[in-house]
């Protein structure tokens, strides 16, 4: 058994097949990945990384199964998806997800090449568990998938209470040991037990405010944009390969940015927080329907039609065009007066917090300080914005503006 100290969940006990797991370097290659990749550029205390944030998820299943009374080597196979669970995720998170999947064909939770071969499967192999088995738990499929992937996953439970104590945003803050101990499974689904609609609320409120201060705030956005810009050129100059990249960690794509001739001046801007600025900062009402679901190469083509409207290299126009927002959370069961109920059917606070969410919602065109002014009203007529629902670069006088704005 081995006890590790937790920021969060104080002493963890690791123990079976999750001890032997703990020292493959599929896991200890976690160390090397912070969780919330560009957000350390607006909170300079978020440096924790998916290694402690794997270790937390298997604290909370390995509680959650101790509560549903599941044991034996079922209840191993979650423990093991539960510390596995990131194995998947490329340098800084989620920030290139977007752009590995377009040349994979692979997503974070899509772990099956990994677990098959290698120091992992060995592991999971001497302990009799059949490594498909956690690729699918993992990937959230069968009654307990839902534990580690699910609307009531004890991923959301630990990433929500981590990043608002590594941040110093008091938003996540929930009630995580009470929201495991009422966990129930129920006609194969997992729910909350009666009484937990506010507990599930609670969840659901904490999501919905650390979205827009921490997982979207503008300079996270504007740098996680630059990354994966800069992400793609890397591939495009021949310097790796998207399976290269793939499993590469924050240090080595950095090193590698900055080695490229055709990246280097990204990685310097990353790392002197020299960063775009926003040249439209455009509401959901302001854009056309059409351009709300535009694809990869449509947004690509249209940064070029705004560079050579508004006269500037075609590098220096960033468009970001975020998925319309949903609610995940909403779709979780609790039981009331004895039968399980979606949450978004039994409270009326998810109407609320959907409304927010789409208020909150912006599409970002991004420029170098110098150009943004020019880029930004090359932008508006491009892109066929709505001028009264756009919020045009930073607070010039007479443009419509919010807090963020001031930050």
């Amino acid at each position: 058994m081995t006890t590790i100290k937790d920021s969060v969940h104080d002493h963890i006990e690791v123990t079976g097949v999750a001890a032997d797991l703990l020292e493959t370097p599929p896991v200890q290659r976690l160390r090397r990945i912070k969780q919330l990749g560009t957000v350390v550029l607006v909170y300079p205390s978020a440096n924790h990384t998916r290694f402690e944030h794997s270790l937390g998820v298997y604290s909370l299943a390995d509680s959650a199964l101790s509560h549903l009374g599941i044991r034996g080597r079922q209840a191993e196979r979650v423990r093991a998806a539960a510390l596995l669970h990131d194995i998947g995720h490329g340098p800084y998170s989620h920030n290139i997800e977007d752009l590995i999947y377009r040349r994979t064909g692979k997503y974070h939770d899509d772990i099956a090449d990994l677990v098959d071969s290698g120091p992992v499967a060995r592991v999971l192999s001497e302990h009799g568990i059949n490594p498909d088995r956690v690729a699918d738990l993992v990937a959230g499929e069968g009654e307990l998938g839902q534990l580690v992937s699910g609307e009531l996953d004890v991923d959301r439970m630990d990433y929500l209470v981590r990043d608002a104590h590594h941040t110093g945003v008091p938003y996540g803050t929930i009630d995580h040991e009470r929201l495991v101990h009422e966990l129930r499974l129920l006609d194969g689904s997992l729910v909350l037990d009666e009484g937990n609609v506010q507990s599930a609320e609670s969840l659901l409120l904490a999501r919905g405010l650390m979205n827009p201060t921490v997982y979207s705030h503008h300079v996270a956005r504007i740098a996680k944009t630059m990354l994966r810009r800069a992400a793609e050129k890397l591939l495009a100059s021949g310097a790796t390969t998207a399976e290269e990249l793939r499993r590469m960690d924050d240090h080595a794509l950095h090193a590698t940015l900055r080695d490229c001739e055709a990246t280097a001046g990204y990685a310097r801007r990353l790392d002197d927080r020299n960063l775009y600025k926003r040249a439209v900062w455009a509401e959901m009402e302001a854009v056309p329907e059409d351009l709300l679901i535009a694809d990869h190469e449509t947004v690509r083509a249209f940064e070029r039609d705004i560079a050579d409207s508004a006269n500037v290299d075609p590098e220096e126009v960033i468009l970001e065009i975020p998925d319309r927002p949903e609610m995940k959370e909403s779709t979780s069961r609790v039981v009331v007066n004895g039968e399980p109920r979606r949450l978004g059917q039994q409270s009326t606070l998810v109407s609320a917090l959907r409304a927010a969410q789409r208020d909150q919602w912006r599409l970002g065109v991004y420029a170098p300080d110098d150009h943004s002014e020019r880029v930004g009203n090359q932008a508006i007529r491009t892109l066929g914005l709505d001028l009264e629902g756009a919020l045009v670069r930073d607070v010039r006088p007479g443009i419509n503006a919010t807090l963020e704005d001031f930050e």
